[in-house]
């Protein structure tokens, strides 16, 4: 189960675990095996050494109530068209942006994008994640990143966009390493996920989005609950997500109202 883990997911939960941990060493039980009656008194230990209800429950909190409308980011990244004529930063953004909002994956499974596993077609392009994310584990299928052409309008059309990069940062490419993402700046490195987070929440600034309370994550949040609201089936969105068919992480979590905040003066002035 460790194992199935990335490092930055279980930075984030080690002090809870060493609690479980220490807790159940010294009471001799198994820490992967236990009843409910053991969580409760674990617990309960917690907060009676002065735990409040929020720490105790700050894993199982959702961090957003509601979303924002990927519109606002799509409109906004319209403009740096045509990709070949717009400098290595904006398209370096767009794609980004449009890579999180296209296939709502993490931005860690996007770090690892490989040139090596992208395949175009008539219809679009295919991403293969090969390396160990966040949630590989035994028995679970690897992400597979679909990009469609959109020729409704090709200037926020996601495998246009993926092909341009490609085709623009060739020439800047080391050849000992394939990674699709690389820094604008010279010399032009792999880009890590810090650094793609970045870029993400300077895109969301630009559009609007009020990053003081969403972060790059938010992404997930914004593009699952507005297919979810279009009509998408639970089934794709799980699967295009990552998750499984048996998860309740988009019902408990990403399934959000996308707010619009303008909503109701628009309504009174398109009276």
């Amino acid at each position: 189960m460790l194992a199935s883990l990335s490092g930055n997911t279980k930075k984030q939960y080690n002090v809870t675990y060493k609690l479980w941990w220490q807790f159940c060493l010294d009471r001799n039980i198994s820490n992967f095996e236990s009843t409910v009656a053991t969580v409760i008194s674990f617990l309960t230990n917690e907060f009676n050494k002065g735990a409040s209800y929020g720490t105790l429950n700050s894993h199982s909190k959702p961090k957003y109530n509601y979303s924002w409308d990927p519109q606002l980011v799509l409109n906004h990244i319209s403009s740096w068209f045509p990709n070949r004529n717009i400098n290595l930063e904006q398209l370096t953004k767009k794609l980004v942006i449009l890579l999180a909002l296209c296939t709502a994956q993490r931005v860690q499974t996007l770090s690892l994008i490989n040139l090596n596993n992208i395949y175009f077609s008539d219809s679009g392009a295919k991403i293969f994640i090969t390396d160990l994310i966040k949630t590989s584990a035994p028995g679970r299928d690897q992400p597979l990143l679909i990009l469609p052409y959109f020729k409704e309008n090709i200037s926020i059309c996601p495998a246009t966009a993926l092909s341009d990069y490609i085709y623009v940062t060739k020439h800047l490419r080391n050849k000992e390493d394939n990674r699709l993402i690389l820094t604008f700046k010279k010399p032009n490195k792999p880009a890590t996920t810090q650094t793609i987070s970045r870029w993400i929440k300077n895109v969301l600034s630009e559009s609007g989005v009020n990053i003081s309370i969403f972060s790059a994550h938010s992404t997930r949040h914004a593009s699952t609950s507005t297919a979810c609201a279009s009509g998408v089936c639970v089934d794709n969105i799980r699967k295009t997500a990552g998750w499984t068919k048996h998860s309740e992480s988009f019902a408990r979590f990403y399934k959000l109202n996308v707010i619009n905040e303008n909503e109701f003066a628009e309504s009174i002035l398109q009276e």
